[in-house]
């Protein structure tokens, strides 16, 4: 349903099917309809206290969105006794980890959370990069992260695959792996500065990018208008270039150890479905959050 009826539409959340089989696992990654936002469209579900939403309509948001993930603390007979405690980060494109058993006292700066505790719900916020959920069913811990193209240079997923081993001695065959919705190769355009960064890093960063020669139909139908002096003749226009960032997540994580069967991305392109996700290059910066969260059921 087009986000601008005026039906109220519901709220859908994305799940990984490999991470959804563990029934003491709470994850999800959000979408755009279904809020009570209007700061860009009408009914977005706008997760992040931007400068552009009310704090008490993000607030709203939130709430209807661990209902619908299904944060909810039970009372004894079953009852809705409360959400779960939602904890996030003031994100600066960072490899800074923190693990979290309760809601810290102050807010937490850096890209990833950790937690084995039940019963919060840790978050990352996203309007293009990457949200990458880890899940260790073993230990029933787990991580989300923050992955633009500056953590990702920085190794945040690789760092986090070490990070579960430490505090909850997660073995890097056993996790599972899910990176959520961002923007995909098909309209990740950045600069040759980014791509010399990725080769003094990476052996493989010669298969994370993708070259596009720009047409210009009146260089083509007037060649002549276009001669230089330089050989061979003819100025060309510069070719534009394309990152695969969920493709370089997933080598990090094989190279940590994580077994290619136990990574999975969603395949939606933030830029590309604008209409159902946020997309800060797409809408020139003004934009609301999307969330990538997991949390752990109590009990057995």
């Amino acid at each position: 349903m087009p986000i601008e009826s005026r039906k109220k539409t519901q709220i859908q959340i994305l799940h990984a099917e490999h991470l959804s089989r563990n029934r003491w696992l709470v994850h999800g990654f959000s979408t755009r309809g279904g809020g009570f936002s209007r700061a860009y469209r009408n009914g977005d579900l706008n997760l992040g206290f931007t400068k552009d939403d009310s704090r008490a309509t993000v607030q709203k948001n939130r709430d209807a969105f661990l209902a619908r993930v299904g944060a909810v603390s039970r009372g004894r007979q079953g009852s809705k006794a409360g959400f779960w405690p939602l904890i996030t980060l003031r994100q600066i494109h960072s490899d800074i980890i923190h693990c979290v058993d309760s809601v810290p006292d102050e807010p937490l700066v850096g890209d990833g959370l950790l937690t084995s505790a039940p019963g919060i719900l840790i978050a990352i916020q996203t309007a293009d990069c990457l949200p990458v959920i880890l899940v260790d069913p073993k230990h029933r811990a787990v991580g989300v992260f923050h992955a633009g193209w500056r953590g990702t240079l920085k190794r945040i997923v690789e760092k986090g695959v070490g990070e579960m081993f430490r505090y909850f001695g997660a073995r890097p065959r056993d996790l599972l792996a899910a990176i959520g919705p961002g923007v995909r190769g098909c309209c990740y355009e950045v600069g040759e500065e980014v791509r010399a960064k990725f080769e003094s890093q990476f052996a493989y960063a010669a298969d994370l990018f993708r070259e596009v020669k720009e047409s210009d139909p009146v260089r083509e139908k007037y060649p002549l208008l276009f001669l230089t002096a330089r050989a061979p003749g003819h100025g060309e226009l510069p070719a534009k270039l394309f990152l695969d960032l969920a493709e370089a997540n997933r080598r990090q994580l094989l190279a940590a150890g994580v077994l290619a069967k136990n990574i999975k991305a969603l395949p939606l392109c933030t830029q590309c479905h604008n209409d159902q996700l946020f997309s800060f290059r797409a809408e020139k910066g003004k934009t609301g959050r999307l969330m990538g969260v997991a949390g752990v059921r109590g009990g057995s």
